[in-house]
Formats: C-alpha cells, sequence, structure tokens
C-alpha cells in the first residue's frame, strides 16, 4: 500500500525564516452511518500497562494505547501519519530554535480544570526532571535546561499567559513540532502533582474519552473508557466508548472476533494467517505500518560484550534464514529488515553499508562464531530468547532459535513470559539470562524516533544498556541538521554503526493484519497500526 504522510520531507518545506504549524485544525466531519448508535462501546484487545498511566512513563503499546485515547496533545497524526492541530493554534519559529506555541481557548481536563500554558510545560519539566524516574525524559532532551544525570529544570521553557509559552531548543530542529503528538508531550491537570502514584491509576485527561469510573481500570484484565462529552478536537468520537480486554494470547482474542464477542482485533495471531483473509474478507486489512522487529541480547552477560560479543552478534544475525521464516510463518505479512527502521518512513534504505550481516550466510556465521570460541569458549551454555506469550510470537521464536541451532550447532530455545509485562520487567531488572525479543511501533513517524529511545546512551527504551559515542554524535548531528537531505544521511550513518555494533538483531518488519466483526463500520488502521478507535460506528 503506497501511503502519504507529512514526514521530515514534508516539514523541511517550511521556509527558516518562518516555521510555523498554524491554522490546520480541522474536525471530524464524517457523518456516522444512519443506523449506528452513537452510544455503543466499542470493544478491542489490548494488553496490561507496565506502569501507571502516566504519559511521560508509558512507553510500551499497551499503555499507549490507553493514554493516546486518554489526552489530547498541541497536535495529533491522522490515518497516514500527517499532523494536525488539537490544543495548539499554532507552533510558530523564525530559526526552528525557539518556537512560540499558542493554545486554544476552551480546552479543560474531565474535572473541569482548564487546559492553559502551564498545564503542559508543568507536565513536561516533570517528565523531562531526572529524580522523576519517567521512561520518556529523553523525549525533552534538546529543551535547553535538560539533563541525563542531575535534577535540572527545563529553562527553555517559559509560561508566557495562559495560552501561550514559548520553547527554547539546543539546537534548530525543523520537525520539532512532528514529535509532539505524542503522549509524553501530553498536558496534566493540577491534581496530578498532588500524588502522581494515585493518579496514573485514575488518570484525568483531556481527549476523546475517559475513564467509565474510578477502578474502571482492572489490572490484568482489562479497561472501560467512555466518550468525553466536552472534547471537541479532530478525534471526536462517533461511539459511546472503548472496552480494551488484555487477553492473554492472540488465539484467544481472534476467537471472540470469530465468535462475534470481540469487535476489532488489531493483531490476528500466526495460527490464522492462511485463513483470515477468507473468513473476513472486506473485514480485514493487511497493511504496512511503522513497526520494526529484532531482538536484543544483553550486554551485561558473559560472551556478548567486547570483540567477542561483536563476532557472536554477526553470527548469531547471519545464521538466521529471515526470508524462509516471513515466507513460511508469516506469510506475507512481514518483509526482511534491511536497517532499524521501516518502509513507510521517510529516509528508510535498503542499501546501508554493512546490512549484508543481516543475510543468511550460514559459512560466515560459523566461521565468526569459531573466532568468537577462540576468544571464550561458548562451551554448552544454552542460547534463549524471551518472549512475551501473550503478544503471540512462540512460532517465530522456535524457527527463528531452529535456524540459529541447525547453523551454529548450538542448543537455543525460547524462554516465554506470560505477559508483555513481566518480559519487560526483567529487561528492565537487567535479569535476562540470554536473548529477548524486541521491537518498535513508531511513536511519531520519522527517523529519529527509530534510533535515538532504544540506542542513544541512557535512553527510556534502551534497556539492554548500548553505548556508543559515535551513534550518539551522528545521531545528534541529524537532529540539528538544517535539511532533510543531511539529517537523514546522518541518521543513515548512525545505522552503519549499529550494523557492526549489532545491539539488537533486526528481523523483519511487520505489516499491521487485523480483522473486525460485522457489528462495526468504518474501521480504519492508522499508519502506526492502531485503529483510528473515535470513527467505529457501532449499530
Amino acid at each position: 500500500m503506497k501511503r502519504s504522510r507529512m514526514g521530515l520531507s514534508a516539514l523541511a518545506l517550511i521556509s527558516v525564516s518562518a516555521l510555523a504549524l498554524a491554522g490546520c485544525a480541522t474536525s471530524n466531519d464524517d457523518a456516522a452511518a444512519p443506523d449506528a448508535d452513537s452510544s455503543a462501546i466499542i470493544s478491542t484487545n489490548g494488553s496490561e500497562p507496565q506502569n501507571p498511566l502516566i504519559p511521560t512513563n508509558t512507553t510500551e503499546t499497551g499503555g499507549g494505547k490507553i493514554t493516546t485515547s486518554l489526552f489530547a496533545g498541541l497536535v495529533s497524526y491522522d490515518a497516514d501519519g500527517a499532523i494536525e492541530n488539537e490544543v495548539a493554534k499554532s507552533i510558530e519559529s523564525d530559526d526552528a530554535t525557539n518556537w512560540t506555541v499558542t493554545l486554544n481557548d476552551g480546552w479543560t481536563f474531565t474535572n473541569g480544570e482548564a487546559v492553559t500554558s502551564s498545564s503542559f510545560v508543568d507536565a513536561w519539566n516533570y517528565g523531562a526532571l531526572y529524580s522523576n524516574a519517567q521512561g520518556a525524559s529523553y523525549f525533552f532532551d534538546d529543551i535547553a535546561g535538560f539533563s541525563y544525570d542531575a535534577d535540572s529544570e527545563l529553562t527553555g521553557l517559559k509560561v508566557v499567559d495562559d495560552t501561550t509559552f514559548t520553547v527554547e531548543l539546543s539546537s534548530p530542529e525543523a520537525d520539532w513540532p512532528l514529535r509532539l503528538g505524542y503522549t509524553a508531550f501530553m498536558p496534566l491537570p493540577s491534581v496530578a502533582f498532588e500524588d502522581m502514584a494515585a493518579y496514573g491509576e485514575n488518570p484525568i485527561g483531556n481527549g476523546p474519552y475517559m475513564l467509565a469510573e474510578e477502578g474502571a481500570w482492572v489490572h490484568d484484565e482489562g479497561i472501560n473508557l467512555i466518550t468525553n462529552p466536552d472534547y471537541d478536537g479532530v478525534r471526536k468520537p462517533v461511539n459511546g466508548g472503548l472496552d480494551i480486554i488484555f487477553y492473554a494470547t492472540q488465539d484467544a482474542a481472534y476467537a471472540d472476533v470469530q465468535g462475534g464477542n470481540l469487535d476489532v482485533l488489531d493483531a490476528v495471531p500466526d495460527s490464522a494467517f492462511e485463513t483470515y483473509a477468507d473468513e473476513f474478507g472486506d473485514r480485514s486489512v493487511n497493511q504496512p505500518a511503522a513497526i520494526f522487529q529484532a531482538f536484543n541480547m544483553p550486554y551485561y552477560l558473559e560472551h556478548w560484550s567486547g570483540e567477542e560479543g561483536e563476532l557472536r552478534r554477526a553470527a548469531i544475525s547471519m545464521s538466521i534464514d529471515r526470508a524462509e521464516i516471513t515466507d513460511v510463518i508469516f506469510q506475507g505479512t512481514r518483509t526482511p529488515a534491511t536497517d532499524f527502521t521501516s518502509p513507510v518512513i521517510d529516509g528508510y534504505s535498503d542499501a546501508l553499508e554493512g546490512s549484508d550481516v543481516l543475510e543468511f550466510n550460514p559459512d560466515e556465521a560459523v566461521k565468526l562464531w569459531a573466532e568468537a570460541d577462540a576468544i571464550a569458549p561458548y562451551g554448552d551454555t544454552t542460547f534463549d530468547i524471551a518472549y512475551n506469550s501473550d503478544g503471540g510470537h512462540q512460532a517465530w521464536v522456535d524457527a527463528v532459535t531452529n535456524s540459529i541451532k541447525n547453523t551454529l550447532g548450538i542448543d537455543a530455545v525460547g524462554k516465554p513470559y506470560p505477559t508483555f509485562a513481566a518480559a519487560l520487567d526483567d529487561r528492565s531488572n537487567e535479569k535476562l539470562t540470554g536473548a529477548t525479543r524486541a521491537g518498535w511501533q513508531a511513536d511519531y513517524p520519522s527517523l529519529y524516533n527509530f534510533l535515538a529511545p532504544l540506542y542513544k546512551t541512557g535512553a527510556g527504551s534502551n534497556y539492554e544498556g548500548y553505548s556508543s559515542t559515535e551513534f550518539d554524535t551522528l545521531l545528534e548531528e541529524g537532529a540539528a541538521a538544517e535539511t532533510v537531505e543531511d539529517a537523514t544521511a546522518k541518521y543513515q550513518e548512525a545505522q552503519e554503526v549499529l550494523l557492526k555494533d549489532l545491539p539488537t538483531i533486526p528481523l523483519w518488519y511487520s505489516n499491521v493484519v487485523g480483522v473486525w466483526s460485522e457489528s462495526v463500520n468504518d474501521v480504519v488502521f492508522g499508519w502506526d497500526s492502531v485503529p483510528l478507535y473515535f470513527q467505529i460506528t457501532k449499530g
């Protein structure tokens, strides 16, 4: 599917002398079908969030699906990834370093408090503060005053009045507005700062949906959201709310949508890849999405750092037959990776220097593994890949470990965890015994977003502790580049560093493969694979 989107190239067309995002706010004018029930609740699948629902500490897909529904930021993204103003009336700069943000009047949180400049500035300062240990703090590292290792106020944020604030960046970034639809940049009401932990269990937002009631989040079961009657942004719901159900397996969710007990499923299990299109017909989708899949090897484990580790990482990568696995297991719903981003993002490349390490080459894999053994014998150590059972990963993990086992002659197995949250906890606490399934669903449509959060030194989602001065420098140079072409070149150079170091083993890019029941209509999946829930009708 060829997709249009407002990515870096579109933003590059904006003159640096008058950079602006203004006057593009729109409303959802698509009328619901005549027989649609505007009070109907839409049911969909989800997963237990790793943390309380604080926007700056929600960096995984389970929590992200919820916080995106509960909050509205300065901008939001349409189905193709283009940005539209929400709370922002305009976002303007003359030099791409100093930005003035003007808010639309009339926005309120669901407790009646007005959304003001301070709602954003206070939330961003909280998220960036070192001692608050927020997972998405690195999203603020381009704002003047940010510190990775000490409490430091974002001196680049200034409240002018209730509807105006200014942002000073550390260096020019012409595409800075592009990231502002991500949940890390959402506003917070003043009550949140009284008890942030309690607030995270029952968040008060300003988005298209709100919690159905206090306690609507039942851990490990689901969360119930209803339409926010005061929301009047570009994602105005035409339904009554969302029931997000946390399934233990994708197969269970698929059985429910088959039986009419679930309205929308955004991840068909691999067991149904042969049949879902015939069974659901035009109530199914298989389209490219901004999703990258891989697995990581922690540097804290024996055999996986230094020269030995570099040799073993390359050997493992070249022992995997990606083409066969994507063909047999995924049947046209995945594409073997050639870089660390996604084909739907501007700047993607299939010709990076060093990308041959991602090709199946058993002879070279055996050679490199032997060279690593000459440094320190691997012996009878088992190579395992941790994965979450609720994500439908067993089939491909088994295929990958079999490919590694058959090529290198080592014992390789999968290591299942019951939930995504449980798997993330062991990653966060450095308790892995081997590799771990990893991946990235983009927060905003940019090459930078696929690189900085995962591999930059100290980044919130850099769980396995990769650190490279060369990579960090190239990333910073790309972020500060004056043209999209220059930025893209730096990001591609940075990926060539990753191809040598292999902190992650790229596997494939995912399509979003979803289905929906006969009871719903107007189902559209966005650039990031998430359904546009607000426009789904039922009746």
